[in-house]
């Protein structure tokens, strides 16, 4: 048993002073407020390990030198292609567990990775057809991150268009193929994770293959798809369907309670009912989707509706879970030049407890008995935080990465304070891809 006494800490939606939480077996087995007994401290305040719900880990390597040109969404995919052209096996290894240490580092303790680099350059499979995932899961075993890998089905360039170019590493031709591969993926010895599938968007999967969804959808496993993230794909998608994308998914039982909708920025107000009756997620991630001039996703009214907010950080323009948590609320404020849509402590439910449970941890992201004992700390004295009130609006509105200084993950401590390691370790990995 390992007993820790937090200095503050975030417990039933508040927080607390001298909170005493026992870990046993990687699970929290007791917590007390106000605790007069012993522990190992950590001074600061200590929330719940948070949830990166979508994750591209190779998208790492284009942060900075994507801004040189006005460009376009399409524009940036094009440069996201040449990355994904240069990786294997290897060096994608390298890269995603130098990204997930920074995720590590930021405070994340669960990340969804969505995972669509599977083949070699030609599109033909590598001797070990799951190379790419398994490289994947290995960095997180050995970052110290909660995976759930989301195995990507991609089949098209563009609504029935073949793929082309490095397209074709993303393929395996047909939905069939897919789940075979799938099928044989598991999640190393040692680690800590799950696996799931997604489909990539409606522009990638023929509508008659989003039936192959159908038995992951009603065993609960979670499923995701990218979700009119551009107004293009809406109106590419009516007309070559006669229906929004939503309607579409809706149509071949692809949405129920644990899927989840990255981005649904673009979306008609029957698309916001259809989301909500289903409780599916809604993965917002507010860093990227304003680097790359997508919009403001309608979170209010999903949630209003009955849908769930989550948060990820898609194509790491930055790795900062309490920037994705307050853009949520800035960029309402932006969009209605008005304030207060969102509270701190419904942001930090969306950045914990809702993110692991739509990655198929429901037993993680609170401080609580029986839970994971996912614990992060952050400093209350730094340039950011010092003055700020030492409370969850403190975590939501005010810290940033470097404020993290103690990060455990099941029970283990998997980082405390060097972040400059972190950066060296990126700096490695990266300048690899781009010799």
């Amino acid at each position: 048993m390992t007993a820790y006494l937090l200095e503050r800490a975030w417990v039933d939606g508040r927080v607390r002073d001298t909170v005493r939480v026992e870990v046993e077996h990687g699970r929290i087995t007791s917590v007390e407020a106000d605790a007069t007994s012993t522990g190992i401290p950590l001074r600061g305040l200590t929330l719940p390990g948070l949830a990166n719900t979508h994750s591209h880990a190779f998208h790492r390597a284009l942060r900075g030198r994507t801004q040189t040109d006005r460009g376009t969404f399409w524009t940036w995919r094009e440069q996201m292609y040449a990355v994904a052209g240069r990786l294997d096996p290897d060096t994608y290894y390298d890269l995603a567990k130098a990204t997930y240490a920074e995720m590590v580092a930021a405070g994340y303790t669960s990340v969804g990775e969505f995972h669509y680099l599977h083949h070699q350059a030609d599109g033909t499979p590598y001797d070990e057809p799951n190379a790419m995932g398994h490289a994947l899961l290995a960095a997180a075993r050995d970052a110290g991150i909660r995976i759930t890998l989301l195995d990507t089905l991609y089949l098209s360039s563009g609504f029935g268009a073949a793929p082309e170019g490095v397209q074709r590493r993303f393929s395996d031709g047909s939905a069939e193929a897919w789940r075979e591969r799938v099928a044989a993926l598991s999640v190393p010895l040692g680690a800590e994770g799950a696996i799931g599938v997604a489909a990539h968007s409606v522009r990638a999967v023929p509508a008659e293959a989003l039936k192959a969804f159908t038995p992951y959808v009603e065993d609960g496993v979670p499923v995701h798809v990218h979700l009119s993230e551009q107004v293009k794909e809406n109106a590419d998608c009516v007309a070559a369907h006669g229906v929004t994308p939503t309607r579409l998914l809706a149509d071949h039982g692809f949405l129920g309670p644990m899927t989840s909708a990255v981005h649904a920025t673009h979306l008609t107000d029957d698309d916001v009912r259809l989301l909500g009756e289903a409780r599916a997620f809604a993965s917002f991630c507010p860093t990227t989707e304003r680097d790359l001039g997508d919009g403001i996703g309608p979170a209010r009214a999903l949630q209003a509706a009955g849908s769930v907010l989550t948060l990820g950080s898609d194509s790491h323009a930055v790795i900062d879970a309490f920037e994705e948590m307050r853009a949520v609320e800035m960029d309402e404020r932006l969009a209605t030049q008005a304030r207060g849509h969102w509270s701190a402590a419904e942001l930090l439910l969306a950045g914990t407890a809702d993110g692991h449970r739509s990655l198929g941890f429901a037993d993680a992201g609170a401080i609580a008995v029986g839970q994971r004992a996912d614990l992060v700390t952050l400093d209350l004295a730094s340039p950011r935080t010092a003055g700020t009130g030492r409370d969850e609006h403190t975590a939501v509105f005010a810290a940033g990465p470097a404020d993290v200084t103690h990060v455990v993950v099941d029970g283990k401590v998997v980082f405390e304070g060097d972040h400059g390691a972190v950066g060296r370790s990126l700096n490695d990995a990266i300048g690899r891809i781009w010799a």
